[in-house]
């Protein structure tokens, strides 16, 4: 039997790796295939709590590495808080129909709980959002948020002063009078000319003045002129917003990407924080903000240094409720949408597990001082994993983490691959899948999966290998040498190097050994390679990699006034008393 017939659903289905926040073709897959691992489950039970006994902390940050599924995350709960209908049924009915809320009343309850307060989501990735918004301006940030309401009211959201004549407008009612006017004036629908206000003035000016009974010109260029940006102003209005819906409306923002957008950025980070305090005073719980980053707020607000980091104690007490997605929420999630079994599969892979299942420590423990990675516990974790094994899970979001952090990804944002892992291991299943049970997923094979997001010049090694060397598996190793080259607690031994090549459980592991003993033997003498010892690693640019260490080392001022003093007292002066001579 192939892997191909083992599987529950085909693998080369259209799986969407990557969710975007703004696409909705693809919601009732989205909410059909969505997985609710079991720390996810536990994340979602205490924000549930939090949501409907607010606190005092209006604000959730969801963290998680590269293709871990936090914009997943996020979809689904903008989709399911509003209770949106996809295809006529309701998001909450796509989630009842999980096992977990199956299985689990309280979760079950909470969640009809917050789904009964009537919400609307508005949900956006930031940096689309910004798109014609610089970063360096003060107000970036509330721009954004600005900017996303303005167009959940139906105003013009590109043009703050545009949509704050027609919010006027619409506060005296006279908002629909104006475009029908306008209408009749301009022959041009108002939702088209807002777009060109310059070249539509005079018309803006007589469909403006006949409603209202005023004689202004340029009534545009005074909004111009006179509109200011004030978080205290938004938050206002998004009061009136939430009053004007009914006493137990909530207006929640689910933003995507927040965590790449304020890095490093100590007024960015400012902003939030004051968004969501304002959002807390004003609205008392019925507007929350729901982010996503790459890193835990720890790190984010850490890495500013720890002057500035005592400064955002009020940012973390908003965002109280965190949901960090972890490696185990990636592998359960791979597991269950991807690598399903049939009843034939399950018997093919029960006897195979009976068969090896003694054989599982000596084939893939490694060994030589390397960290300890899960093995198969037993034979439903085998089942569920296979034909991919544990430590390939863990090892690649090191892999990647590392590759990221050494920016080794071309794009928008280094640390951001165009694939999920979700996809990478889709990609590999479907290379593998007319292979016969029995088989494995080697390491290496990872490597295409974001070989299109990797910079040529981090990977010219391997495009001059694949050029040059007529020995196909050597650029195989290779491609495993790339991916391990920064997680510094791998030990790239021979040994080890074994292991990420075994491709089959009856393979002759002393052939298997020769064969990547020659290959390393070959990229070594090719300068492809160094051997440290009993370690191989992979060649890139070592004075740019070294130049990319010193930049991404952060030092703090006090650590630096120290260092000087060493220099000048302990080198330059080199005594550090001072005699004074009596002249008497």
């Amino acid at each position: 039997m192939s892997l191909r017939e083992i599987f529950q659903k085909p693998v080369d289905r259209n799986i969407e790796g990557v969710i975007k926040a703004d696409d909705d073709a693809s919601l009732r897959l989205e909410l059909d295939e969505y997985v609710i691992t079991k720390e996810v489950e536990k994340r979602l039970d205490s924000f549930l709590d939090a949501y409907n006994n607010y606190q005092g902390a209006n604000g959730v940050w969801v963290s998680g590495f590269f293709g871990s599924g936090k914009s997943h995350l996020l979809k689904m709960l903008a989709l399911v808080l509003e209770n949106r209908k996809v295809e006529g049924e309701s998001a909450l009915d796509f989630f009842l129909s999980k096992p977990t809320f199956k299985d689990n009343e309280i979760l079950r309850g909470d969640l009809n709980k917050a789904v009964s307060i009537h919400s609307k989501s508005i949900l956006f990735n930031i940096d689309q959002k910004a798109d014609v918004i610089s970063k360096t301006e003060i107000d970036a940030l509330l721009s954004v948020f600005v900017k996303v309401f303005n167009e959940e009211c139906g105003y013009y959201g590109k043009q703050p002063y545009v949509a704050e004549f027609e919010r006027e407008l619409d506060a005296d009612g006279l908002l629909d009078l104006f475009k029908k006017k306008f209408s009749e004036v301009s022959s041009k629908e108002w939702e088209w000319a807002r777009q060109r206000t310059k070249r539509m003035a005079s018309q803006i000016d007589e469909a403006y003045n006949a409603v209202t009974g005023q004689s202004v010109s340029q009534i545009l260029d005074k909004y111009r002129s006179d509109y200011r940006l004030s978080i205290e102003d938004f938050a206002e209005q998004i009061h009136a917003y939430i009053d004007r819906q009914g006493p137990d409306f909530r207006l929640n923002f689910f933003v995507d990407e927040v965590g790449q957008y304020v890095a490093d950025n100590v007024k960015l980070m400012t902003n939030l924080q004051t968004i969501a305090e304002s959002l807390a005073t004003k609205c008392r719980g019925r507007s929350w903000i729901i982010v996503t980053a790459q890193e835990d707020m720890s790190s984010v607000v850490g890495e500013m240094g720890r002057q500035e980091s005592n400064d955002f104690s009020k940012i973390q007490a908003r965002f109280a409720n965190r949901m960090k997605l972890t490696s185990q929420d990636v592998a359960e999630v791979i597991q269950k949408r991807l690598l399903l079994k049939n009843e034939s599969g399950v018997d093919q892979l029960s006897g195979l597990y009976h068969d090896q299942s003694n054989n599982f420590k000596t084939l893939f423990d490694f060994a030589d001082g390397s960290q300890t990675y899960r093995n198969f516990q037993d034979r439903e974790h085998f089942i569920h994993s296979y034909p991919f094994i544990p430590y390939q899970f863990s090892l690649f979001q090191s892999a990647i983490q590392n590759l990221s952090l050494h920016s080794a990804f071309e794009g928008k944002h280094s640390s951001v691959g165009e694939r999920s892992m979700l996809g990478v291991f889709q990609q590999v299943a479907m290379h593998i899948a007319n292979h016969q049970v029995g088989q494995l997923a080697t390491f290496d094979l990872m490597f295409e999966g974001i070989r299109t997001a990797v910079k040529a010049q981090i990977q010219r090694a391997i495009l001059q290998a694949e050029n040059h060397l007529d020995n196909p598996f050597a650029i195989r190793v290779l491609k495993a040498l790339f991916l391990i080259k920064y997680v510094k607690e791998f030990k790239a031994t021979l040994r080890n190097l074994c292991v990420l090549m075994m491709d089959d459980f009856n393979q002759d592991l002393p052939e298997l050994r020769k064969n990547v003993e020659e290959a390393l033997n070959l990229l070594e003498q090719q300068t492809y390679i160094q051997r440290n010892g009993e370690q191989y690693e992979y060649l890139t640019d070592e004075e740019k990699d070294v130049e990319e260490e010193i930049k991404n080392t952060e030092v703090e001022s006090t650590d630096v006034a120290s260092e000087l003093e060493k220099i000048v007292f302990d080198h330059v002066i080199k005594n550090r008393k001072i005699r004074f001579d009596d002249n008497d």
